[in-house]
């Protein structure tokens, strides 16, 4: 057997190739297994995972699809530099890789969502329909707090459809389902879920009046609020732990 097929460990659980992607990931980005390397015949790759190479192949197309791997017909599987042919779903295999969530992963997906979203607010208050108003007024005048976590994703997602731009909407559902995961971070304390409940009362202010200036500043601030009530809660809490999902 050789060195390349020797890194890796049989897998036994029910989706196989769920966990050999995992356990792909894990090898790359730690880099037991090198850019260029070429990994080694399916058929070995397969007999020292303790899977047939139907599963196998499965995974691989996956981890091709993320941007870890090269197949090249007739010539062998390369392993690619993740950080320049990685995507967003490699990002998200990361995030819960080994089912915790790690605070530099945290802090790096803050920051890209501070980025984006202010823009996308200034965009949406100024294309929105009268619809989408309506209805960014019924989440904002809800009575009660205890599913502010999902009325805060659905305003979210109201202003990344006003934007009009589809791009948007993705990015947005990426992000949603992360902060659905970890959002206890932020809306476990009574204070923040109140500062949700006046940003989106802000928010649709600056969507009646149609000031995009004013919406990219709402969401701007409520962002950097955001952040630094979540690392608060992360250190008080976790300290240099990772923060497991709930």
């Amino acid at each position: 057997m050789t060195l390349a097929a020797k890194k890796l460990d049989p897998v036994t659980r029910s989706r196989l190739h769920e966990e050999i992607v995992s356990q792909m990931i894990g090898r790359i980005v730690a880099g037991r297994f090198r850019p260029g390397e070429r990994l080694s015949a399916e058929r070995e790759i397969a007999a020292n995972l303790h899977v047939n190479r139907a599963t196998l192949r499965e995974a691989l197309k996956k981890l091709e699809v993320m941007g870890l791997v090269e197949i090249r017909h007739g010539d062998g599987i390369y392993v690619k530099n993740y950080l320049e042919s990685g995507n967003l779903e490699l990002f998200k295999e990361i995030v819960y890789l080994d089912e915790v969530f790690d605070p530099g992963i945290l802090a790096d997906t803050l920051a890209i969502r501070k980025i984006l979203v202010p823009e996308m607010a200034s965009r949406a208050a100024e294309s929105r329909t009268d619809g989408q108003l309506e209805e960014l007024k019924a989440i904002a005048f809800a009575e009660g707090d205890d599913d502010m976590l999902e009325r805060d994703l659905r305003v979210h997602h109201l202003v990344a459809r006003a934007s009009g731009n589809m791009r948007y909407i993705f990015i947005l559902n990426f992000f949603n389902q992360l902060f659905r995961d970890y959002g206890y971070l932020y809306f476990s304390d009574a204070k923040n879920r109140g500062r949700s409940a006046r940003f989106h009362r802000e928010l649709y202010e600056a969507f009646r009046a149609k000031q995009p200036a004013k919406a990219r500043k709402i969401m701007a601030d409520v962002l950097v609020y955001t952040e630094g009530k979540i690392f608060a809660f992360y250190k008080n809490n976790y300290g240099a732990r990772p923060a497991k999902r709930r």
